[in-house]
């Protein structure tokens, strides 16, 4: 008698890797429960055994994006570094990460065409994780004596403003700088100040 080391399959990782797929090529609109059924390979009614609704489904699948985001900021992270070089490292890592997956693409498509708000949600799901993340390492340079007391959430939104506006956002308003004048502009505009000693 044969045996065989087959690992039982995973059908609700089956059934979330689809719904990513699918939300990513046809945003949350478009993206029907029939779309992921056939794209994982099971009936509808296996994907409600996990998931109520569609909702439920696609906030999960934001979830996990929030968690692989935290994840490349933990690896950015090195505790060796001051609070700045952590900062513009863990920025410029995550943000990059963010604009490169393809949910995030099409969702701010989808909000930009349709204002979605599902999609709108989603977005500004992540952005408050990323301005969380921040928030707590504002927090702990504040009790190091790194950086002057302020409001951590505050100080953790504006710096990531700063940095999306030097980097991607400002195109309109100045000349595009490469990824050396952003982070120069960062650090002297957020971190050192413009106020003279």
């Amino acid at each position: 008698m044969e045996t065989t080391d087959r690992k039982p399959t995973d059908r609700r990782k089956q059934v979330l890797e689809a719904a990513s797929r699918s939300f990513a090529a046809f945003g949350y609109k478009a993206t029907t429960m029939d779309q992921v059924a056939k794209a994982a390979g099971v009936g509808k009614g296996t994907i409600y055994t996990f998931f109520s609704n569609k909702e439920e489904l696609f906030e999960q699948i934001v979830k996990d994006l929030i968690a692989e985001l935290k994840a490349v900021a933990e690896r950015t992270l090195d505790p060796a570094l001051p609070f700045a070089d952590n900062l513009l490292r863990i920025l410029q890592q995550v943000l990059a990460y963010r604009d490169r997956h393809g949910l995030v693409v099409k969702l701010s498509q989808e909000v930009k065409e349709f204002g979605t708000p599902m999609a709108s949600g989603g977005l500004e799901a992540v952005e408050r994780s990323i301005v969380d993340y921040i928030a707590g390492h504002v927090k702990a340079a504040i009790s190091k004596g790194e950086v002057r007391r302020s409001d951590p959430a505050l100080t953790a939104y504006m710096m990531l403003k700063m940095y999306l506006a030097l980097a991607a956002e400002g195109d309109h308003l100045h000349e595009a700088l490469d990824a050396e004048q952003v982070l120069a502009s960062f650090r002297f505009y957020c971190l050192e100040g413009l106020a003279v000693d």
